[in-house]
C-alpha cells in the first residue's frame, strides 16, 4: 500500500476523513477572524484583496553589470521585489582575487567586494517601482548594509527610502548551510547590531528574516524547520531586548523567511502554524503590546531541494503548487523557483515561466478573491494544531539544551537534521516516497532543456576591478577606517558606524571581514560524528 496517501511529507499521521471532534470541540474556529490574534487566518483582514503578495526570484551572477541586467529585466517584466543572491566567496567575506574564492567567482551569484560593485549593481534600478529588495546577506549582513546606505548617500537618496529586507539570520549557517565566519557568540552580537541600527536610522528596512529555508532544504520536517527557526528567533529577540533595544521598535519589522514545500496541505497549516506560534511568543514571552510585532510577516521561497535534474519541465508543475501552498498559506512576499535550478543558474526564459507561475495563481487562479480560503476545513485545522503542538514539544527539548547556540555548539541541531534527511532518502529509494521521473515513471533520454553558463572571462574582470579599487583608493584613509572597525569591535560597540565609515573609503568585504577575525576570531565546525 503507498504510504504516501496516510502521511504528510514530513510523517504526520493522516486519517481518512476528518470530523470537528478532530479540532477541538471547545474552540471556536469561526471566531477566528484574518488580522485578529493570533492571526492563524493572515495578518490584515482582506488578505490579498487589500494588496497582493511582493513577487520576486532570487537572482544574481557573474559580475555586477551581468546581475544588474537580470534585475532589470525581471523588473520590466512585471516583478515587483527581487534577492540579491551573492556568490559563495562574497557570503563567506572573501574578496574576489583570495586564492581560495578561485573559480567560485559569481558561479551561484553575484560578486560583491567592493561599494564600486554595489554601485554598479544598482545602478537605474527603479526604486519606486521595488516593493522589496532582498539579500542573502548573513555573516555579511553588516557590510552589505553599509553598502547600500553609502549607494544611497552617494547618489543623494534617503537609504530609508529603499526597501530593503536583510536575511542576517547568521545561526542557521552553523548546521544547515555553511556561510560562517565568526563564532556564534560574535555573530549574534552582530546580528543585533544591524537589528539596533536599522530600528534606530532605518526604520522601514527590514533588519532580520529568521530562516527556515535552508533549515528545511537542508533535509528537515515541517515541524523542525518552525522549531529550529524559532528557537534562532528566541536567542536574538533575547539580545536585542538584553541590549535594551525596545521589542514594538523592531518586531514589527521583522520576517520569517521559510520554505514552501511540496505537501500542499501541510504546507498551508505550517504557515497559518507558524503566524500563531509567532503572535503567542511575542506577547507571552517578549509582552509586546503593538499588533504589528505579534503579525507574523513571511517571506516564502519554494522549495529547491524539491525539484529534480530529471525531467525537469516536471518543476513547473512543482513550483505552481508549491505557490499555491504559500498563497494559501497567506505569505507576504514569495520568491518561485525555476525549472531548471537542478541543473544551472536559471535561463532568462526559465525565470520568466516562473514570475508568470505567481501571476498566473494571483491574477487567474481565484484562491486571492478571499483571506484563509481553506479556514475552517476540518484537515487543515487538524494540521495546524498537530504541527503547533510538535513545534511547542521540540521548543521545550531546545529550551532544556540551553537554547539555539548551545544547540549548535553540542551539534543536536545538526544531527537531528542529518537523521531526518537520512530518513526521508531512504523512503525514497525504498520507493515508499514516490519522485516522479527519479525513482516512478523515469524516462532515461536525456533533457535537452538550454543550460545557462556563466561567462568565464567575468571572474577575470571581477578580480581585476577589485584590484583597481585598491590601487586608486586613499589607502591611509582606508587603514584609519579599518582600525576604526576594530576598535569599535574590541570596545563592545555597535560596529555599524565604522564599517559605514570604511565602505565609503572604498575598504574591500575582504579586509573588514578580516579586521572582524582579528578581534572575534573564526569558527571551525563540530564534527557529529
Amino acid at each position: 500500500m503507498d504510504k504516501r496517501k496516510h502521511t504528510t511529507l514530513s510523517g504526520i499521521e493522516l486519517k481518512a476523513s476528518y470530523g470537528p471532534e478532530d479540532i477541538g470541540l471547545d474552540r471556536n474556529v469561526a471566531a477566528e477572524a484574518p488580522g485578529t490574534y493570533p492571526f492563524t487566518r493572515g495578518i490584515t483582514p482582506e488578505m490579498y484583496r487589500e494588496q497582493l503578495w511582493v513577487m520576486g526570484q532570487y537572482s544574481g551572477f557573474a559580475s555586477a553589470e551581468e546581475a544588474n541586467q537580470r534585475y532589470r529585466y525581471l523588473i520590466e517584466k512585471g516583478q515587483t521585489g527581487f534577492s540579491i543572491a551573492l556568490d559563495l566567496p562574497t557570503q563567506m567575506g572573501l574578496d574576489s582575487d583570495h586564492p581560495m574564492a578561485e573559480g567560485e567567482v559569481g558561479r551561484c551569484g553575484v560578486a560583491i567586494d567592493s561599494l564600486k560593485d554595489m554601485e554598479i549593481l544598482l545602478e537605474g534600478i527603479p526604486f519606486e517601482k521595488v516593493r522589496q529588495m532582498r539579500t542573502t546577506a548573513n555573516a555579511i549582513a553588516p557590510i552589505i548594509l553599509a553598502m547600500i546606505v553609502a549607494f544611497a548617500e552617494k547618489k543623494g537618496v534617503d537609504p530609508n527610502g529603499i526597501n530593503v529586507l536583510l536575511q542576517n539570520d547568521i545561526l542557521k549557517e552553523y548546521f544547515c548551510r555553511g556561510t560562517f565566519i565568526f563564532p556564534p557568540g560574535p555573530s549574534v552580537k552582530l546580528a543585533v547590531d544591524v537589528v539596533e541600527y536599522c530600528a534606530k536610522h532605518l526604520n522601514r528596512w527590514t533588519p532580520m528574516a529568521i530562516c527556515g529555508y535552508h533549515i528545511r532544504d537542508a533535509g528537515a520536517t515541517a515541524v523542525q524547520e518552525l522549531a529550529f527557526t524559532l528557537a534562532d528567533a528566541i536567542a536574538y529577540l533575547d539580545a536585542a531586548v538584553k541590549r535594551g533595544v525596545e521589542i514594538d521598535l523592531f518586531a514589527p519589522r521583522l520576517y520569517q523567511f521559510l520554505g514552501a514545500h511540496i505537501d500542499l496541505l501541510e504546507e498551508v497549516a505550517k504557515f497559518r502554524a507558524a503566524r500563531r506560534l509567532w503572535a503567542k511568543l511575542m506577547k507571552e514571552r517578549y509582552g509586546a503590546r503593538k499588533p504589528e510585532s505579534l503579525a507574523l510577516r513571511i517571506f516564502a521561497y519554494t522549495l529547491g531541494g524539491a525539484l529534480t535534474a530529471e525531467q525537469p519541465l516536471n518543476n513547473i508543475v512543482r513550483v505552481t503548487i508549491e505557490t499555491l501552498g504559500a498563497v494559501l498559506g497567506g505569505v507576504q512576499t514569495l520568491a518561485t523557483s525555476s525549472y531548471d535550478e537542478a541543473l544551472s543558474i536559471p535561463t532568462e526564459e526559465a525565470v520568466t515561466v516562473s514570475l508568470r507561475t505567481q501571476q498566473i495563481v494571483a491574477y487567474e487562479s481565484g484562491v486571492t478573491g478571499t483571506a484563509d480560503p481553506l479556514g475552517g476545513s476540518y484537515a487543515i485545522e487538524y494540521l495546524t494544531n498537530e504541527i503547533e503542538r510538535q513545534v511547542n514539544e521540540y521548543l521545550q527539548k531546545i529550551e532544556a539544551y540551553g537554547g539555539a547556540v548551545p544547540c549548535i555548539e553540542k551539534g543536536f541541531f545538526q544531527k537531528e537534521l542529518a537523521d531526518s534527511a537520512y530518513r526521508f532518502q531512504r523512503m525514497i529509494d525504498s520507493g515508499e516516497r514516490v519522485i516522479v521521473g527519479v525513482n516512478r515513471f523515469r524516462d532515461e533520454a536525456r533533457s535537452k532543456i538550454p543550460v545557462f553558463k556563466v561567462d568565464p572571462e567575468s571572474e577575470l574582470r571581477v578580480v581585476e576591478r577589485t584590484r583597481k579599487v585598491r590601487q586608486t583608493r586613499n589607502n591611509a584613509a582606508v587603514k584609519r577606517a579599518l582600525d576604526g572597525v576594530k576598535r569599535a569591535a574590541e570596545g563592545g560597540d555597535n560596529v555599524i558606524p565604522s564599517i559605514i565609515a570604511a565602505v565609503k573609503e572604498y575598504a574591500t568585504l575582504g579586509e573588514i571581514c578580516d579586521t572582524l577575525k582579528s578581534v572575534y576570531g573564526s569558527y571551525k565546525p563540530v564534527n557529529i560524528c
